[in-house]
């Protein structure tokens, strides 16, 4: 059975979290504290951490930082829980490695969908077939690992699959919409500027072969080959 661990120092949204995702299907760890929630990925690893940014002890950003550090915990899918909607607490999130961020108050249903959501992304990997490498950059996708000339470079999940996505449309523009329903698998509709977030931090990451990821002004991004490149 999937496992989802929820962390949030509310007691009352702790139960209801855990009785709607019990209801859906998954098995359910819980944690009220940061401390608590660490003590719990030290004991088993979840297919989901559920994590709120605001808690009493260790923050969440912390716990965040700490899923993606460590080799045995940062393939876990992060969705991030905030009673703070500005963009900025966002970029911090995604910047730590989190797939999915949810504003306080939240529709528990719309929760549950984009909890299968991030999950079905991150078991599905990359669908696509794509090539094996463009210029420097070389993916295992079966491995789930990423190398820019024969340097392995860590990506989150979401970093992984949309560079995946990219490159199995190489030269191809990607518009922002397009990119949200076919990585994120969420609406054309929500907010764009997760796009460039991730664009950005995945560029930063391909070091050399950067600029193989172009940006097409008003339009969206694409891979290109390097002899390709303007």
């Amino acid at each position: 059975m999937t496992s989802v661990l929820i962390v949030d120092d509310e007691r009352d949204l702790l139960s209801l979290l855990d009785f709607n995702l019990r209801q859906a299907g998954y098995e359910t760890m819980l944690a009220a504290s940061g401390a608590e929630a660490l003590a719990q990925l030290r004991r088993r690893v979840p297919d989901l951490v559920l994590l709120d940014l605001m808690l009493p002890d260790v923050s969440g950003t912390e716990v965040c930082r700490s899923v993606k550090a460590e080799a045995r915990t940062r393939h876990v899918p992060v969705m991030m829980l905030t009673a703070r909607g500005e963009e900025v607490d966002k970029v911090v999130g995604f910047e730590l490695g989190a797939d999915d961020y949810v504003t306080k108050p939240f529709s528990v249903r719309e929760l549950v969908l984009r909890v299968k959501a991030v999950l079905r992304r991150a078991g599905a990997g990359a669908v696509e077939r794509s090539p094996e490498s463009v210029g420097a950059i070389r993916v295992d996708v079966e491995a789930h690992r990423a190398y820019v000339a024969g340097a392995e470079v860590v990506l989150t999940p979401l970093e992984f699959r949309l560079l995946v996505t990219l490159m199995a449309r190489v030269g191809r523009v990607q518009s922002r919409e397009q990119l949200l329903t076919e990585v994120w698998e969420m609406s054309s509709e929500i907010e764009t500027r997760t796009v460039d977030t991730h664009v950005k931090r995945l560029r930063e990451k391909l070091g050399e072969a950067r600029d193989l990821l172009e940006t097409v002004r008003g339009v969206g991004y694409r891979l290109v080959e390097p002899a390709e490149r303007r």
